[in-house]
């Protein structure tokens, strides 16, 4: 049987086009294969095929669509054999790459991908030709609605990213007369997409058509500038600087697809090397054949990848952590953990652009430095870790997908990976290694169990372990449970144990997991019912919690429940093996545990309790990141927060700024899940408050798109309160979002329209700040004039009140920049100067960066240039010890550098641009052509200019 969706949703029995029935039903059928063998939840495919309009027969109508699709594909063929299988509250699909051509097109896009690691670039253009010749029109053609839109979408730009590799191969293969009718076509049918304005123009001048090349670009100009108001992009930009002067370089062969990758760690040995591997389990059995398997995987000048395969609870982590820790020597550079939280019964599975970073980060590179797109993240990563032994241990992962970007493009490191999925398509495309465990054998089991409940004990009841044992289905999880349970109480004969767990099997439904029907639920319910009942309603509430892990004061406000009692409790729990405390102080549960405890708090627990309990947690978080934030130089209008559940324990920082970013920095994952959590259970208040509250560490530290994705389900939580001020503050939030990733399309219009809806509340301080956000904004559009207008405009409509002496001075200090900017340079440094001390009789460094630089740049222009130099100079080392604001630190060395030449300084000049390009080379920032031109010129015969006067 083959399936199609890339191009009207199809079905084959061999020959034979199978007629799947009415649209909806289509719908239903393409959401299954679009998962590409993963579960969907009956919850999913409800809103994939009627959005927000939900019949109140959805799901019966729901499941007849897949008994009718079930009749359509395979006539006669009873369900259990079904291609739609049932998986818990849901349905999967499994297919193959040559059964789905969504497939077949990844899979040639990987054979792509290695013939250009290889540098075969004739092979992969062949494999992305192949690639293309598998669409048949427009992804899901003839379906309707937001989930197929949305999906169309997203198939379609990665047709048009297979489209420009090709394109971009052929003409590195000297193709270019031959591809310029179908380059003009694709600038035809989109027009704002650059990559084949750039590639038509490097065609058609290799093409000796000089002219027509500098002629798309202008059209490009006019366009941009018209639709969205913006310039071209960079690359763009500098293709057209090079057909212009005709560069002879862009004769060759075109620049390969990849950004060549920048450097983003100092040289090896001046780092810190990660040691992030868990502590090894107290008592490890067994599993001999599986280690001595496992150690002749280790890389021997080649790139070795680990898949782990189990059923949930078969100890994959355990033993992957076990093996890792044994051959930790060989990997001098390192050796990183990630959970990718692939199987987790509440959390989302970390996106892979998000676990590159996170290893990025744990190798030293800074957060701000680190690039938005994820192939060029992906490049970075590989670039760092080519000559470096790096073991990186991927536990949980759900599919190839998520772990391909992670994988090494050279030999000498190891990627270890578990996962209850086969990763089938890691074995076949990448070449890993598999290696799967099983159940414990017999003898193995009896040994764990003595080991930890002693050999006498378990030798002097044999009958009764062999029971357990089998009780337990040789689960390593459920062994351990029930040993834990059995210790506490060591007079307890092990027969009288044996017969609990045989009695506790009928007090629940059987739990069956996803790879195989394990009855662990009885093993868990035994060891549940043992506990004491403040420890057993926290075992149910932990599963409200998103997770991955949580902290005591968070347990504590989830439980309404004093710390030091909740402190005894998560003991209780550690105990009995229902928690792990797997770093100090943060608390975790293996998905099954978490699942099961979900299932009791569903059972046991009042609905409306579960929804205090949400609300707690979520007023903890609420108000732990605004405290967190108090240190961390917020310049914006507070906002009324929603009340606090007076049981709440939110985290103390005691006005310590270490402590507050240590706190974001490990909360950050469980902040995001907070987000998304109480945009789905309709917590609409906390939703945009949560996003208000960590816009800033977000945006600070570079995680843009985390930003992005909160802000948006802020807004829609906004729009459904009906709030204009809310929404407000979530429009400036995302102008700010897009000035940090260094984009204007947007900004404009987002902050006139937040202007509008704060002046209407009557919200003074806001109204006053966003003037002050839209001057940036403005600036950034090189409108000068309008700029300084709205900068101005801030400074009068601030209220006078203590609240505002901060934002006072950034206004301020925006007048002056901007009037610095139009050449009023005593009117500049008479305002920045008042801003500056007030920062400074506040201890305000961050602020004093900005006025410094400001101060400086206006002496610069009035030829003050030894006032000038100090001031930039001091800016600098403020922003070192500050942290945390590379790109200031790079414009404030351009301006050092700009000053330094004008006092004939060469050198140091050359060293002050040489230190700015590197930062805005690793941020990819398209000022560092400015300081490459300026490097350049330094070298000139003729010597060095001393105008640049900041683009004077």
């Amino acid at each position: 049987m083959r399936f199609a969706v890339l191009g009207p949703v199809s079905a084959w029995r061999g020959t034979e086009e199978i007629e799947l029935g009415p649209p909806q039903q289509r719908v239903t059928l393409a959401a299954l294969l679009l998962a590409e063998g993963a579960q969907v939840s009956v919850g999913a495919l409800v809103d994939a095929v009627w959005g927000s309009a939900v019949p109140a027969s959805a799901v019966s109508t729901l499941r007849t669509y897949v008994h009718r699709l079930r009749q359509l594909l395979e006539p006669g063929v009873d369900k259990a054999s079904s291609v739609i299988q049932s998986v818990g509250d849901g349905y999967r699909v499994h297919t193959t790459p040559d059964e789905l051509d969504l497939g077949a097109f990844r899979r040639f896009l990987a054979q792509a991908e290695q013939a250009r690691r290889a540098g075969n670039v004739k092979d992969m253009a062949g494999h992305l030709r192949d690639a293309l010749t598998l669409w048949r029109g427009p992804a899901l053609a003839g379906l309707r609605g937001e989930y197929a839109e949305i999906q169309r979408q997203r198939l379609s730009e990665l047709h048009l990213s297979a489209m420009a590799a090709r394109l971009t191969a052929e003409l590195e293969l000297g193709a270019h007369a031959e591809i310029t009718g179908e380059l003009t076509d694709q600038v035809t049918d989109h027009p704002l997409d650059e990559r084949f304005r750039n590639l038509l123009m490097l065609a058609l001048y290799r093409s000796g058509r000089q002219a027509a090349a500098l002629d798309t670009y202008r059209e490009a100009q006019a366009l941009l500038a018209d639709e969205l108001g913006v310039d071209p992009g960079p690359e763009l930009q500098a293709t057209y600087e090079r057909v212009l002067r005709a560069d002879p370089g862009l004769v060759g062969p075109a620049a390969p697809a990849e950004p060549a990758a920048v450097s983003l760690l100092p040289p090896k040995g001046k780092v810190a090397v990660p040691a992030q591997l868990p502590a090894d389990l107290a008592v490890f059995v067994g599993r001999e054949t599986q280690l001595a398997e496992a150690t002749r995987l280790v890389p021997g000048g080649t790139v070795v990848i680990s898949a782990i395969a189990g059923m949930a609870g078969v100890g994959k982590t355990a033993f992957a952590v076990h093996w890792a820790r044994q051959i930790a020597d060989l990997f001098p550079d390192g050796q990183i953990c990630l959970d990718l939280r692939g199987f987790d019964p509440d959390g989302v599975p970390v996106p892979p652009e998000r676990a590159l970073r996170t290893v990025l980060e744990a190798l030293g590179v800074p957060s701000q430095s680190l690039p938005q797109d994820p192939s060029v993240l992906a490049a970075h990563y590989r670039t760092l870790i080519a000559d470096r032994r790096i073991l990186l241990l991927l536990d949980n992962a759900r599919d190839a997908e998520q772990v391909r970007p992670l994988l090494p493009g050279a030999p000498g490191s190891l990627v270890v990976v578990t996962s209850r999925n086969r990763l089938a398509g890691l074995i076949a495309k990448d070449g890993a290694l598999p290696l799967h465990l099983d159940v414990l054998s017999p003898a193995e089991a009896r040994d764990l169990l003595a080991r930890r409940l002693g050999h006498r004990r378990v030798a002097a009841e044999p009958e009764a372990v062999d029971e357990i044992i089998e009780l337990c289905a040789r689960l390593p999880l459920a062994l351990a449970v029930t040993a834990a349970r059995a210790a506490v109480q060591p007079a307890f004969p092990l027969a009288a144990v044996a017969d609990e767990l045989c009695d506790s099997r009928g007090r629940l439904d059987a739990f069956s997991d996803l790879d195989a029907a394990v009855d662990v639920r009885a093993v868990f319910s035994w060891s549940y019912h043992a506990l004491t009942p403040d420890a057993a309603r926290l075992f149910r509430l932990l599963a409200v919690h998103p997770g991955p892990d949580i902290s005591l004061r968070a347990a504590a406000s989830l439980a309404g429940l004093p710390v030091p009692q909740v402190r005894r409790l998560l003991a209780e729990l550690t105990q009995a093996h229902l928690v792990d405390e797997r770093t100090p102080g943060r608390f975790a549960s293996h998905d099954l545990l978490r699942a099961y405890a979900g299932e009791l708090a569903g059972t046991v627990d009042d609905p409306e309790a579960l929804r205090a309990t949400r609300r707690r947690i979520y007023d903890h978080y609420l108000y732990s990141a605004v405290a967190a934030g108090e240190p961390a130089f917020f310049i914006r209008h507070r906002i009324a927060l929603t009340p606090l559940s007076p049981e709440v324990r939110p985290e103390e920082f005691t006005g310590s700024e270490q402590r507050a970013s240590a706190w974001f920095a490990a909360e950050q994952p469980v902040l995001l899940a907070v987000v998304h959590q109480a945009e789905a259970t309709r917590f609409d208040q906390h939703t945009w408050q949560l996003a208000w509250a960590i816009e800033h560490y977000l945006g600070r530290h570079g995680q843009w798109r985390e930003l992005e994705s909160a802000l948006l389900m802020a807004m829609a939580a906004a729009r459904r309160l009906a709030d204009p001020t809310a929404e407000a503050h979530v429009l400036r939030g995302l102008a700010q979002a897009e000035k940090y990733a260094g984009e204007t399309k947007y900004s404009r219009t987002r902050l006139e329209r937040a202007i509008e809806l704060f002046g209407r509340a009557g919200e003074k301080t806001a109204l006053a700040e966003t003037h002050r956000q839209l001057s940036v904004a403005l600036e950034q559009q090189g409108d000068l004039e309008a700029a300084l207008h709205h900068s101005k405009l801030c400074l009068q409509l601030l209220p006078d009140t203590p609240d505002n002496d901060r934002l006072r001075a950034w206004a301020r200090t925006g007048v002056g920049w901007h009037s610095a900017l139009l050449g009023r340079y005593e009117e500049a440094i008479h305002h920045c100067q008042t801003a500056l001390a007030f920062a400074q009789e506040q201890g305000d460094d961050y602020s004093a960066v900005y006025m410094l630089d400001s101060i400086g740049y206006a002496q610069h222009h009035l030829g003050q240039y030894a006032e000038a130099a100090d001031c930039f100079e001091h800016a600098l080392e403020l922003i070192r010890r500050v942290g945390g604001i590379p790109w200031t630190e790079a414009t404030t060395l351009m301006h050092l550098g700009d000053t330094w030449l004008s006092l004939g300084q060469v050198d140091a000049a050359r060293t002050a641009w040489t230190n700015g390009l590197h930062i805005l080379e690793k941020l990819r920032h398209s000022d560092a052509e400015l300081l490459h031109a300026r490097l350049r010129e330094l070298d000139k015969p003729s010597g060095p200019a001393r105008s640049h006067a900041h683009g004077a």
